[in-house]
């Protein structure tokens, strides 16, 4: 395939059948994608521990296109499939052969944090994808011939990138140092229109910085949380950061050098001597990200990296691969064919994966997300209440989402997001809806944060919460399994109906 024209055209009928396979799936929300509609209810220059590039993108989709499933899977292929144009588009610009530049493009198929990952559940890792891709394209195009708008265009990519998620920032930092040794890159530093890209990239960020400062304990608790991990000895901390890191590089970049090697046979081993300036500078940039995140292992107490986590640094492996198969001499005839089917073959696998998953599960009674009767549910809840509510609060994030997809015209809130509160009128004609759950099990008693906010709530004060249960069928469930849920509904001088 060396038309790049048919490349993207195909790719883009591949992202077209997952919007369709997943709108083809029950219209229940996995924990990024029930998030994702809870925070589009408005525009706010933060939300959580995540920067809000996404958030802001998935708040216009919701414009276009509703509070729907539509909204959240058509933005996230969209935003996958410019990631793998705007590495195909540097692909180009890098490599003579273009069976070469396909093969580039195409192995992020292979990388299963992209391929599959991105398609189950993650959202910020796929902004930060495409920020890393534009990024990538923006950097090599102003290294070979430098324009004020290249610049321009590299600065709103690092922007995007901080906006995306914080580790982002080593992506250019491992760039700009690695242009340093090479003398003709390294004059591109020196250029008085580098000031365009550091202004951009500041004028984008700011805003969200401003909210970063003032909100530090909900913008960094939960992600410091995950990164350094329960409190340990300095010596394991350091030993299960390695251990997490060294694991997190093998998972990452396993698969694709296996079916580089596959499909390229000794020629891949015989490629690591040769190379090339371009192929020198990405290499220096993956060797400073490893420096980089080993000095976070050290003096950052960094003890729980995961290979989502590397994406935005490692996606550009399956590019220096080609650039050093280049190198190395003339490509296989059979590497350029064998390349494809197996790629062709891993998103066939992976369009099955998703597509039969939840039936799958259903059939073997291992209910996931996708199986959890989120709207049936929700209706027969809203069906019990003797007005509509005038807001409805969930006891989590990936609930919230699912009531506000079920339930589109009604205000969600959810404890602990003061910074996002709903404003709403309680009356005998405007009650108060709670929502909450365990792990599918009959649960009446509400959680400790929805009884705390109802004693933050003025109106609601003093009121009794006295919760019902409900449960319905799982899709695609064995007979007789059933999901619960508890709600209570609040009105003025009354216990819940």
């Amino acid at each position: 395939m060396r038309s790049s024209g048919t490349l993207y055209f195909l790719l883009g009928a591949y992202f077209l059948l997952h919007v369709l396979i997943r709108l083809a799936m029950p219209a229940s929300l996995e924990l990024d994608e029930g998030q994702q509609l809870f925070f589009s209810q408005s525009l706010s220059l933060g939300y959580d521990s995540q920067p809000p590039f996404y958030n802001w993108l998935q708040y216009g989709a919701v414009q276009i296109f509703g509070t729907s499933v539509a909204a959240l899977t058509i933005l996230k292929n969209l935003l996958l499939f410019l990631s793998y144009m705007f590495l195909g588009m540097t692909a180009n610009l890098l490599l003579r052969d273009k069976g070469l530049a396909a093969i580039a493009t195409l192995g992020l198929v292979t990388i299963t944090q992209v391929s599959f990952e991105a398609q189950r559940d993650l959202t910020h890792t796929v902004a930060v994808l495409f920020s890393a891709g534009l990024f990538i394209y923006a950097f090599v195009k102003t290294l070979k011939q430098a324009s004020a708008w290249r610049y321009a265009l590299t600065g709103l990519a690092v922007g995007f990138g901080v906006l995306s998620k914080y580790n982002f920032v080593l992506l250019p930092l491992a760039a700009l140092i690695a242009v340093l040794p090479d003398r003709n890159f390294r004059a591109r530093l020196f250029d008085w229109r580098l000031m365009l890209s550091i202004v951009i990239a500041v004028a984008v960020v700011v805003p969200h910085a401003w909210w970063f400062f003032h909100h530090t304990d909900i913008a960094t608790g939960r992600t410091l949380g995950k990164l350094i991990g329960d409190e340990a000895s300095r010596i394991k901390q350091i030993a299960d950061g390695f251990g997490a890191l060294a694991g997190a590089m093998i998972a990452f970049a396993l698969p694709p050098l296996l079916v580089f090697r596959i499909a390229f046979g000794r020629q891949l081993p015989a490629a690591w001597k040769a190379s090339t300036s371009w192929s020198r500078l990405i290499g220096r940039m993956l060797i400073v990200i490893v420096l980089m995140l080993i000095l976070l292992v050290l003096f950052a107490g960094a003890g729980d990296i995961r290979p989502r986590w590397l994406v935005p640094f490692f996606f550009i492996l399956p590019l220096w691969l080609c650039l050093k198969i280049e190198a190395a001499g003339d490509v296989p005839a059979f590497a350029p064919r064998r390349f494809g089917m197996i790629a062709i073959a891993f998103m066939a696998v992976v369009l099955l994966i998703l597509g039969l998953r939840s039936p799958v599960m259903g059939m073997l009674g291992r209910y996931e997300r996708p199986n959890v009767p989120y709207g049936p549910a929700i209706e027969a809840i809203l069906a019990t209440g003797k007005q509509k509510p005038s807001l409805i609060v969930a006891s989590d994030e990936q609930l919230a989402g699912n009531v506000r997809l079920h339930a589109k015209d009604m205000p969600v809130a959810v404890p602990g997001f003061k910074h996002l509160q709903q404003v709403y009128t309680f009356n005998s004609s405007h009650p108060v809806l709670l929502i909450w759950r365990g792990k599918g099990e009959s649960v009446s008693a509400a959680p400790q944060m929805l009884t705390a906010w109802l004693s933050s709530q003025p109106a609601l004060k003093g009121l009794k919460l006295a919760g019902s249960d409900i449960a319905r069928p799982y899709h695609y469930g064995r007979a007789g399994d059933r999901y619960h849920f508890s709600y209570a509904w609040l009105y003025p001088a009354a216990t819940a109906d």
